[in-house]
């Protein structure tokens, strides 16, 4: 593990500030499981990032789930208001500015409408994507929902 060098990392460092670091790791943090497994935490405590397309606006929807919960995509349309589409790696890329695979909660091209897992509440620190397959940051839940402006809901699948 090593402070940010990669250009995708850098600019969500800067997004971030110095109250944070991104941290890059040789091995891929691409998955909830590897990404756990990279860091020493958790599966529960990786905020993994799920990118959805508003099915009448267009408009890009950031869901912040536990890496082991599955989103149920009805709930996420509820807690919008508007159903939901898969997006392909095109409008993830073209919405936030990164990859899928390390799309970070942050610093996206396009500011997205953000609903967070309110299972991540249940944790002391948590982890997420910093802009490429191998690179995270630490923060708090309420960090999480202060960074984005998100709303938190019940979004995980029973």
């Amino acid at each position: 593990m090593k402070p940010a060098t990669s250009p995708s990392a850098l600019k969500v460092q800067a997004a971030l500030g110095e109250t944070f670091q991104v941290l890059e790791f040789d091995a891929t943090t691409r998955t909830a499981a590897d990404a756990a497994a990279a860091i020493g935490c958790t599966v529960a405590q990786i905020a993994k990032s799920l990118v959805f397309r508003g099915a009448e606006s267009n408009r890009p929807v950031l869901v912040v789930a536990s890496g082991v919960n599955r989103v149920d995509e009805t709930k996420v349309a509820a807690a919008l208001g508007e159903g939901i589409a898969r997006a392909d790696a095109d409008f993830v890329r073209e919405a936030t500015g990164f990859a899928i695979g390390g799309v970070p909660p942050v610093g996206h091209k396009n500011p997205p409408t953000v609903l967070i897992d309110e299972s991540l509440m249940a944790f002391a620190e948590i982890w997420a994507a910093a802009g490429t397959p191998n690179a995270v940051f630490r923060l708090t839940p309420p960090d999480l929902i202060a960074l984005t402006g998100g709303r938190v809901a019940a979004i995980a699948r029973q």
